[in-house]
């Protein structure tokens, strides 16, 4: 695959990366081998561009996947938290978790505002000191909002940012409505245009689009200024198709067999706000004891008519 500049960090990534969240206890649950030697694999098939964070603990992961050989993939992280200190923590656990003194790239993890923002600006200036260190090569944000998007093109210490963005919109805020793919579409060449790093997330709505395969990833592939798509993948043949498709070597009418996913809510990102509970034609979701939405897949159907519900993609297929 042919690598691109992010932005200007000079940093040269593939047009795929391998989004490590899937393969840790939120979701696929492996072994440290197994998703060990999924990451390899994909290393091996020429994805050179890894995403991880602290909320993911999938630094174990990353760390055997490299062990013994001669791999130096690009690895962007990122921090839920909002203090300097905590910051700090986070950048030192990510160093010593991957047993790597620099960091390629670190994010605060999930930005929604610009208050937010500004309420996570010990965060920020620790990214900011650790960068001048050297201990970072490139800081900047990840946000499902528009808003923010647009935010990043005007900061002029951002270089990289992580939106999220889908062919049907799914998930993308805008303030405290709902965002449209347009919308970040703009944002992400207003700050490709600016010498910002963009690289997206959800280019299948959280697994929700991926029978539209094809479609999904041809509308990310011609986005201007998006350098490169992370991808969640749970096995090699994933990694084979992504591979194919960004070499131009898959078969136009592929469509992959999505029968044994399952609708599941990442808690980390459910606000309990009850709006896929409302929507699921099955009454097979409801808010638990945590007000978290949990899934009875004794009766969930898998018509994925809660996903558009969501205003902050909780709801994933894998």
């Amino acid at each position: 695959m042919t690598k691109k500049t992010l932005g200007s960090t000079g940093l040269e990534v593939t047009p795929a990366g391998f989004g490590v969240l899937t393969v840790g206890k939120t979701q696929l649950n492996y072994t440290v081998e197994k998703g060990a030697d999924l990451i390899r694999y994909a290393l091996e098939r020429g994805i050179n561009f890894l995403d991880t964070a602290q909320y993911y603990e999938t630094y174990p992961y990353i760390k055997e996947a490299l062990k013994g050989t001669s791999f130096q993939p690009v690895i962007s992280s990122k921090c839920l938290r909002s203090s300097y200190g905590e910051m700090k923590s986070a950048v030192e656990e990510a160093q010593a978790g991957m047993e790597r003194d620099v960091i390629d790239i670190f994010l605060l993890h999930e930005v929604r505002s610009a208050a937010d923002f500004e309420r996570r600006a010990g965060a920020w200036e620790c990214l900011r000191e650790a960068k001048a260190k050297g201990s970072v090569k490139a800081i900047g944000l990840s946000t499902h909002h528009v808003d923010v998007a647009d935010m990043c093109a005007g900061i002029k210490e951002v270089d990289v940012v992580f939106p999220l963005i889908n062919f049907r919109s799914l998930g993308i805020r805008n303030g405290n409505e709902a965002g449209t793919k347009e919308g970040m579409a703009a944002a992400i060449k207003m700050n490709a245009d600016a010498g910002k790093g963009v690289f997206a997330m959800k280019v299948f709505g959280g697994g929700n689009l991926t029978g539209e395969y094809l479609a999904a990833l041809d509308y990310a592939a011609g986005l201007p200024g998006l350098s490169s798509v992370m991808v969640g993948f749970g096995y090699r043949h994933e990694v084979d198709r992504i591979v194919e498709y960004f070499e131009g070597t898959i078969d136009r009418n592929y469509a992959p067999d999505i029968r044994g996913k399952k609708i599941r809510v990442d808690p980390g990102d459910c606000e309990g706000c009850g709006n896929c509970v409302e929507r699921c034609p099955n009454n097979a979701l409801s808010l638990g004891s945590r007000g978290i939405c949990e899934v009875d897949h004794s009766i969930c159907i898998t018509c994925g008519y809660c996903a558009p519900a969501c205003p902050v993609r909780a709801i994933i297929m894998f």
